[in-house]
């Protein structure tokens, strides 16, 4: 078997673990520690990671998760923690899900839609945020229905409101915290999806994606998933798959 000191030359050529974090996803990114880092579930299972392979870490911030993957072909990450998609898959190998977060869509008050199987209607525009990973499986799975895609959370859920359109689609916590602020929206029981978040690393890194992928499981079984979720106060909006 390949010794520790190999899987983290592979994992981290540079001698520090360099990983790629989604500063949109409020709920893995909760705020930032003393001395400015990300802090949050993402960043504090990439402390636990770093720790494990005996190097220190290197937080790299990402504003929009698909600059993440046009990067994976640059030295700019070692790992990434990330929203996986098939779609996301051309690059990198993903582990499991070691969190997920439900996707659903908000409507007006007013509207026929009452469930997420409701959705795929030709008279229905659906706005979404560019680049999300529920973005990426309406892409793949919306027929009949339009898709309105937009860069940024808040300008998605504002064009949403200002147009008029029949749903806005989100994370099921970002979308209640908005619905709370327009009376006149409600939230679509159920998911249309999962977005499961995992940890990926490049292609053609074996023994580091096997060391990967056994580190997630183990955060899951060994209950530091858990605990971190409780710690950042997420653990009611996000579930273990």
């Amino acid at each position: 078997a390949p010794c520790a000191a190999d899987v983290a030359k592979q994992l981290a050529p540079t001698g520090k673990l360099r990983v790629a974090l989604n500063m949109r996803n409020e709920l893995l990114i909760t705020g930032k520690t003393a001395d400015g880092q990300p802090d949050g579930l993402a960043p504090a299972m990439a402390a636990a990671l770093a720790e494990k392979l005996g190097v220190p870490l290197e937080c790299v911030p990402y504003t929009a998760p698909d600059k993440i993957f046009t990067d994976a072909t640059e030295d700019k990450w070692d790992v990434a923690m990330v929203g996986s998609d098939p779609a996301r898959a051309e690059h990198v190998e993903f582990t499991d899900a070691y969190c997920q977060i439900e996707a659903t869509c908000a409507v007006p008050t007013t509207s026929g839609l009452r469930k997420c199987d409701d959705l795929d209607k030709a008279n229905v525009t659906i706005a979404t945020c560019k680049g999300a990973a529920y973005t990426l499986w309406l892409e793949s799975n919306i027929k009949n229905a339009t898709l309105k895609i937009i860069d940024g959370h808040d300008a998605t859920y504002e064009t949403f409101t200002e147009e008029a359109l029949e749903a806005v689609a989100g994370l099921r916590p970002k979308l209640k915290k908005d619905a709370a602020k327009r009376p006149a929206t409600r939230l679509l029981p159920g998911k249309f999806m999962a977005v499961q978040q995992a940890a990926c690393t490049k292609k053609g890194r074996p023994e580091g994606f096997k060391m990967l992928s056994d580190f997630i499981q183990e955060a899951k079984s060994s209950g530091l998933v858990k605990q971190l979720m409780q710690k950042y106060k997420v653990d009611k909006d996000l579930a273990i798959p």
